[in-house]
């Protein structure tokens, strides 16, 4: 009996720590592009409305007060102070201090909403007060996976389990207040910033999801998911499609079909994309040879390395590297 025991505690240890390579490789995947945040001091009754963002998502923290969130087809979801919300598609919605508000348009709010800068939002009404922190968080859509699309309109943290998290609560009041640092290098800091927050944000709600009904279809298939932590891990290893289909006990067509489908895109091109990221990071932060890239990310030909590099960058390996050095 204890054998069996241990059996079934290994075998639990192993799906975890599975789950977990999952949620780290999805979230290291999710690169912020740009950011622009803004503070709303705002007294009821207010109501603004944001349209829906594309490649972007959007997170609302509430600094005081308390404000609710509305979208079409879904409950209204009432926000207290200390509360995160993320929208990692960027879906539309409302926020309001009650429900069924006429809304103002946030473009009519805030014209100029370019990235790498802050806004304001100023409502004097006569009722209670509350104060936000909004922010539009553009990613790259190639390097970010199906698990984005098929997330939730909207993911809620409450204060207890922002508390919970205690550089993510850290961030969001340093990122809310009026004070924050600002000068040489302020808008690289702030990107990495929020990037911090959201990734520290999307970790316990991705958990709290895992093996519930509400899961993404991702985290719930273990082919395919496992399929994803091999060759984010493995990108080396000289992999064929019939080679991952094997190694996650498929047949190739319905390993292709689920990938395409939960992912959102073909095994080959994940592969590709990981190899790519990769040797993109291996070029601008190292000082690797050039010519030892190519087997690093799993390229047995140097000139098949090259040539698919070039059509994913739209330049060579040198001018790569070439580029990032100038930048640097």
């Amino acid at each position: 009996m204890d054998t069996v025991g241990t059996d079934r505690h290994a075998q639990h240890d192993a799906q975890h720590d599975e789950q977990e390579d999952l949620l780290s490789e999805l979230l290291q995947s999710l690169r912020l592009t740009a950011v622009f945040d803004n503070r709303w001091h705002v007294r009821a009754p207010w109501a603004i409305e944001g349209d829906a963002e594309r490649s972007c998502a959007v997170l609302h923290y509430v600094v005081e007060g308390d404000c609710w969130v509305t979208t079409d087809g879904e409950p209204p979801v009432e926000l207290h102070a200390g509360d995160l919300v993320v929208f990692p598609t960027g879906a539309a919605h409302r926020l309001s201090d009650r429900p069924g508000r006429q809304c103002v348009p946030l473009k009519a709010a805030l014209p100029e909403r370019h990235p790498g800068t802050s806004g304001e939002i100023v409502v004097d009404g006569s009722g209670p007060e509350s104060r936000l922190l909004s922010a539009g968080l553009r990613y790259d859509a190639d390097a970010a996976t199906g698990l984005c699309t098929s997330l939730p309109w909207a993911l809620v943290l409450d204060s207890p389990q922002v508390d919970r998290e205690p550089l993510l609560r850290d961030t969001l009041r340093l990122l809310a207040s009026p004070d924050r640092p600002v000068g040489p290098g302020g808008r690289l800091i702030t990107l990495r910033a929020f990037e911090m927050a959201l990734v520290l944000a999307l970790r316990p709600l991705l958990r709290e999801l895992a093996g519930t009904p509400a899961s993404p279809p991702l985290l719930r298939h273990p082919g395919i998911s496992r399929a994803v932590v091999t060759m984010a891990t493995r990108f080396a290893e000289p992999w064929t499609i019939d080679c991952i289909a094997r190694e996650v006990g498929m047949s190739r067509s319905a390993f292709t079909a689920a990938f395409r489908d939960l992912v959102g895109e073909s095994p080959a091109r994940y592969l590709a994309a990981r190899r790519m990221r990769e040797a993109g990071r291996l070029l601008a932060e190292t000082s690797l040879p050039q010519s030892a890239v190519p087997a690093r990310v799993g390229y047995q030909s140097a000139v098949g390395f090259h040539l698919a590099f070039r059509k994913w960058f739209g330049v060579t390996p040198g001018e790569y590297r070439a580029g990032a050095v100038r930048a640097a």
